[in-house]
């Protein structure tokens, strides 16, 4: 589950947090990327008996982003994704890069949480932030091979920008490409999906009175040279309606059920 959930000391931020509380118990993710949070937040999640990693660069005002699961972290890399100097704007930008191991079949997946600057005019920043995520899981893949990679987050940046592009597999950037599967347009294909739209009120209310319907927010599935090696079995918006009148965030929130292939990726189903 990845979700923006509005930092706290917007719109009575103590009822949308009671609101997210109640979403997440609901559906039970066993991995949770959340932007916007404070320490407070973070608290809380560790107080629930969630592992947490912290992005490595917070606002002044203490906001920031964190990595949970329900299982301990293995081997952990972070980065600050400071690509120029406009990105000094966009304090709490980052990547966190962590192995969750679960029981086999599955085994270890690398859960990578990419949180590029917002800006609506930063898609070069965007792009040279998707670089460097891209290399840091490739080099961490080199180093420490694991089965499966999810990268999840908010990535600011609609599917036809080139930071998504590039992350999906339909250019190169600077030399270099690389393929995750859209997890959402895996399962709703040709299917909008906004995760930051008008139809919330607290866009309307907020700092981008304008914003137009943007799907923004994304789990992305790494391929090998035969595609995804996980299946999205499914994918929703949640938090799309308010809860007793409270909207949890300006924010949807977006959930995957990832399971294996039918048979491996690479290999011939054998059937008798």
């Amino acid at each position: 589950m990845t979700m923006n959930v509005l930092a706290p000391q917007y719109a009575d931020g103590a009822s949308r947090r009671a609101v997210l509380a109640r979403e997440i118990r609901h559906q039970e993710p066993d991995v949770l990327a959340l932007q916007e949070v404070t320490r407070e937040d973070m608290a809380a999640l560790v107080d629930d008996g969630w592992h947490v990693v912290p992005h490595p660069r917070w606002s002044s005002d203490g906001v920031g982003a964190v990595l949970a699961a329900r299982r301990p972290f293995g081997h952990t890399v972070t980065d600050t994704l400071q690509v120029t100097e406009r990105t000094e704007r966009t304090s709490w930008c980052g990547v966190v890069a962590a192995e969750v191991r679960f029981p086999e079949p599955l085994g270890t997946v690398r859960v990578v949480h990419h949180k590029p600057s917002w800006p609506y005019d930063h898609e070069y920043e965007r792009e040279l932030q998707a670089l460097v995520t891209a290399r840091l899981v490739e080099s961490v893949a080199a180093e420490r091979p694991v089965r499966h990679t999810v990268l999840l987050g908010d990535f600011d940046a609609t599917p036809e920008a080139a930071s998504l592009r590039f992350l999906q597999g339909l250019q190169s950037l600077d030399g270099m490409s690389v393929c995750f599967q859209d997890a959402w347009s895996a399962v709703h294909a040709g299917e909008p999906g906004p995760t930051f739209s008008p139809a919330n009120p607290l866009v309307r209310r907020g700092d981008m009175p304008e914003a137009s319907d943007r799907r923004i927010d994304y789990i992305l599935l790494r391929c090998g040279p035969h595609g995804p090696t996980l299946h999205a079995s499914s994918c929703r918006r949640v938090l799309v309606r308010p809860v007793n009148g409270v909207y949890a965030s300006d924010h949807y929130g977006l959930v995957a059920d990832l399971t294996l292939p039918g048979h491996p990726p690479g290999r011939w189903e054998e059937r008798t």
